[in-house]
This record gives C-alpha cells, sequence and structure tokens, in this order.
C-alpha cells in the first residue's frame, strides 16, 4: 500500500519551498511554522493603532516609576538645566571674516539669552510659562512618550511694549493632531497630516481643546487647519521626529517595544508585596496534652459542657498567666503543653533575578543604560559603569543633535528673522549675502546642553587634557562634554587671573603639571 506524500501550501496556495536562510523557514523543530507576520509600511504598522499606543505610553509613565525615570534621563542628558546656544554662521560661505563672524556670533548669543531665557517675561512661549530651555526639555519628554514633537509657530500683535519679539512658539500635544471627524486615512490626508503627491507636509489638522470639562479626553470637537509655512519659506508649524522608513507620517514612541513589560512589571511586584505580607503573618497555637482520643470521646459522649468548662478553665489560666508575644516574656503553660508558631512558606523563587531581567529588557527597549534607568549599582564596577554610560551618552548625542537641535536651531531662525527685521541684530557689512538669500548659513548653530557624567572625575580630566596636547581635541569639545562654554571659561579665567594678580596670588600653574603627569608612587630607595 503505498501512503500518500503530504505538501505543506503557503498562504498564495502554492507548495512551500525550503528557504535558504533559517530565519525565513520552519525553524528548529518547525518553532517558526506559524510565525508569518505580514509585511507592511512603517504607516500601515503605526497609524492603526497610533492613538492606543500613545495612551498606553502616557499610562505607565503616569504610574510606572521606572518609565518616568526613563522620560526623566532622556531630559536630563540631552538638554540638561540649560539648553545654551553656541553659534556658528557660515562665515566662508557669507564671504565674512573670520574675526567679523566671531563678533556678530558673541552679539547674537548674548541677544539670543536675553530673549529665550527671561525668566520673567518668558516671551518664546504663547502661554509665557515656559523659557526657551524650558520648552525643550518639555519636548524631549514629549518625544520620549509620544515619539515626535509638534509646535505652531505664532505672531502676536497684541504683545506689550516690552516684548522683545512678536515671534512666539506653541507646543502642541501630538494627540490633539488627528483628522477631522474621524475621516479615513487617504491619499493625501493620514493622521491628521495633510501632504502633497511627493509626501511633503504642508498642513496640519489640530484639534481643539474642551476647557467646558475634562471627564472626557478633554479634547473638542472643532479642528484647526495650520499650513506648514508661508511662501516666503518661514515655519508655521514644526514637526520633529526621525523617519524610520519612506513614506512615515507619524514618530513611534520609545515605549511600544516594552509596553508589555512595563505594564505587568508592577502586578508582578505587588504579587510580590502580597506574598511577603502573608509570610510575615504568624499563628501561634497552644498544643495541650489532651489527644484527639479524649476529646472526641468527651464530644461522642454526650459530655459537651464538660468539654467547654476545660476549655474555659484552660483560658482562664492563660489569661491569669499573662501571656505576651510581643511583649517578649517566656510563657508559663500548663504542663504538657507546647506553644508552636505556624508560619507560611518564603520561597524567593527567583524574584530578583527576574524583575532585573525584566528591568534590562526595558533599558535596552528605550536606549537608556540600565544601572541609572533601574537605580541599581550593585554589581557594577569602574570599567563596567563607564562603558554603559558611553554607551547611553553616544545615544543621547545623537538624540540630541537630531531632535533637540534640530527643533531649537529651527526656533532661534524664526526668531532671529525678526530680530534681524527689527534691527535687533545688525549684519555684518563684509557679509555679501542676506539673510533670505543664505537661511542656512545664518542660522546654522550647536547647542550645549547637559554634560557627560564623569564617573571618576581625575582619570577623565586627566584623558582630556591629554587629548588637547596631543592635538586629539580642542577646548570646545572637552568643554561641550562637560555642559560649558569655553569662550565663557577662557573669559572667566582671564578676570580671575587679573584679579589673583591683583590681590598678590601665584597663578595655578600646578594645576597643568598635575593634570598631565600620572600619579608616581615613591621608588623603594626614596624615603617615605
Amino acid at each position: 500500500m503505498t501512503v500518500p506524500s503530504v505538501q505543506l501550501l503557503g498562504p498564495d496556495g502554492n507548495p512551500l519551498k525550503a528557504s535558504a536562510y533559517q530565519g525565513a523557514g520552519v525553524g528548529f523543530g518547525g518553532q517558526l511554522r506559524g510565525w508569518a507576520p505580514s509585511l507592511r509600511t512603517a504607516d500601515a504598522a503605526l497609524l492603526p493603532q497610533l492613538e492606543l499606543g500613545n495612551a498606553r505610553a502616557e499610562d505607565v509613565v503616569r504610574n510606572n516609576a521606572f518609565a518616568a525615570n526613563g522620560v526623566q534621563l532622556h531630559i536630563d542628558n540631552i538638554v540638561g538645566h540649560m539648553f545654551r546656544l553656541s553659534y556658528k554662521p557660515r562665515w566662508q560661505r557669507l564671504g565674512m571674516t573670520e574675526e567679523d563672524a566671531r563678533r556678530f556670533a558673541k552679539d547674537v548669543e548674548q541677544w539670543w539669552l536675553e530673549v529665550a531665557e527671561d525668566p520673567i517675561g518668558c516671551w518664546l512661549d504663547v502661554e509665557r510659562k515656559r523659557t526657551f530651555t524650558m520648552m525643550i526639555r518639555e519636548s524631549i519628554g514629549v518625544h520620549t512618550r509620544l515619539g515626535e514633537i509638534m509646535a505652531s509657530v505664532e505672531w502676536l500683535t497684541s504683545r506689550p511694549a516690552a516684548a522683545p519679539l512678536k515671534t512666539a512658539f506653541k507646543l502642541i500635544s501630538p494627540k490633539r493632531i488627528s483628522n477631522p471627524m474621524g475621516l479615513t486615512n487617504g491619499e493625501r490626508l493620514a493622521a491628521g497630516v495633510e501632504f502633497n503627491s511627493y509626501g511633503e507636509a504642508i498642513a496640519y489638522h489640530v484639534r481643539d481643546i474642551d476647557r467646558s470639562g475634562y471627564l472626557g479626553n478633554g479634547l473638542g470637537y472643532t479642528w484647526k487647519r495650520v499650513e506648514k509655512e508661508t511662501r516666503s519659506g518661514r515655519p508655521k508649524f514644526l514637526h520633529i521626529f526621525e523617519p524610520q522608513e519612506d513614506g512615515q507620517t507619524r514618530g513611534a514612541n520609545q515605549f511600544l517595544s516594552v509596553l508589555e513589560q512595563m505594564h505587568m512589571l508592577p502586578k508582578l511586584q505587588h504579587t510580590k508585596l502580597q506574598n511577603a505580607i502573608v509570610n510575615a503573618m504568624y499563628a501561634a497555637v497552644i498544643e495541650s496534652e489532651i489527644d484527639s482520643s479524649a476529646a472526641m470521646e468527651l464530644i461522642g459522649g454526650g459530655e459537651l459542657n464538660r468539654l467547654v468548662q476545660w476549655m474555659g478553665m484552660m483560658a482562664d489560666y492563660h489569661e491569669g498567666a499573662n501571656i505576651r508575644m510581643n511583649g517578649v516574656k517566656i510563657p508559663h503553660l500548663v504542663p504538657g503543653e507546647r506553644l508552636n508558631l505556624q508560619t507560611s512558606g518564603n520561597v524567593d523563587n527567583g524574584f530578583v533575578e527576574l524583575e532585573s531581567s525584566i528591568l534590562r529588557w526595558m533599558s535596552a527597549g528605550l536606549n537608556v543604560p540600565y544601572e541609572p534607568f533601574a537605580k541599581d549599582y550593585r554589581q557594577s564596577s569602574y570599567s563596567s559603569a563607564r562603558a554603559s554610560m558611553l554607551e547611553g551618552w553616544r545615544y543621547y548625542m545623537g538624540r540630541r543633535k537630531v531632535i533637540a537641535s534640530r527643533l531649537a536651531t529651527m526656533m532661534f531662525g524664526c526668531a532671529l528673522e525678526e530680530g534681524i527685521a527689527r534691527k535687533q541684530i545688525t549684519l555684518p557689512r563684509s557679509a555679501r549675502f542676506g539673510f533670505y538669500d543664505a537661511r542656512a548659513a545664518w542660522c546654522n548653530a550647536d547647542w550645549i546642553g547637559s554634560g557627560r557624567l564623569a564617573i571618576d572625575g581625575l582619570k577623565e580630566v586627566k584623558e582630556a587634557v591629554i587629548r588637547i596636547e596631543a592635538g586629539l581635541s580642542t577646548y570646545e569639545k572637552e568643554s561641550a562634554l562637560m555642559g560649558e562654554d569655553y569662550q565663557e571659561l577662557f573669559a572667566q579665567q582671564v578676570r580671575e587671573a587679573q584679579e589673583r594678580a591683583a590681590a598678590g596670588l601665584p597663578p595655578p600653574s600646578w594645576m597643568a603639571t598635575q593634570a598631565i603627569a600620572p600619579d608616581q608612587e615613591p621608588a623603594a630607595s626614596e624615603p617615605g
């Protein structure tokens, strides 16, 4: 008898062929046979569940301490306490001399500091609640939770006379960007973004806020269409995110790959806490000399009253003996009685290792170092902690350049445009291009945020000095790693040197030698 052969068919009805790649085959033991995800574009994978994913991300940040710490790590390491402008106009492209460019840059930096960081005026914020640094910090937090930053550029004619600019920015939550009245995504409108045939965004639909009550989601039922930019190229709406694929309309938040773990970890901890409470409970039992057969004889013989009387007598004795547990008094029992403590089993079941494994998964998904994320430095050496911090620092610097600095430069460019138009800033006469002729060259800037964490300050300062002395780095780069502006440091050092000389104090020349030379151990022949 001939046994018929079995042939496996694919979703298209055609016979399956063996794959040259194991990952595209059925896997060892057929483990991958049921794993057949559909191939989707970035929008097809993200947009259908965009609101649900963002809502879950915000929920875990509100209620999960580790999630909140993950967001705060992004804010503190990417931005820090002050996001400082290091203005660098491309003077060669603009036809200026380097000296003119340096003088002009210093003037612009002082003007920007006055406009952007005024703690009383908060002129760059439409709501006048935030300084520029506060706006960048908030934006990075929103980007971490929701995957994108959105803001509208406003022109406020009703500003008081003290306002240095009419340009201001309104930070807009990405949850307010949606299709009007729930329209289905189409060829030119998706997730509140209107675009042309090339995929370029041309307008955004912003949902209003319902301030009559917040029993629902706080969103109203009208939308405002905001164009991306004016005809002259001045931005009207800022949308910052890092696309992962062509044609992507909206950004994906950082938490999507770890939401399941973040949601389940608190449940695991609560279960362990309840288990610990149960384990901490005990029952004190006094065992009597009367055995079960004698007790059953009393009950079975109809002598229930005698049993009750006997138990009452024993209770009266124990009450008079003043038996205590928390009072640390040794109880006196009737001869033949024993005091036993009944406790629940306390098995850890590898909870600490399981929790650590989940936290490492979460830290990997958020791209933050495990040690500061979990607040766990117990098993970290200097080398491992430094390697972890440097790996995280590389990620933070990428985020600072692509996200925070891009947003800051766009905001700075809008303010600089008005500052030049209102004669608050005067372009150098040697420049051969005006602002609109070379906008990118005039708006070029670097931004200095928080400094890199120094695990061993002395070693890292020596390393920085040696790099400078070897010509592998500069004071500007090393100062930026510490979150400082080298020009401000040099100016302050000049002032301090003059004050020390006026006071008759010697210059601190020992600092350079101590920083460059390694620590020397005394030779065996030397005393001490």
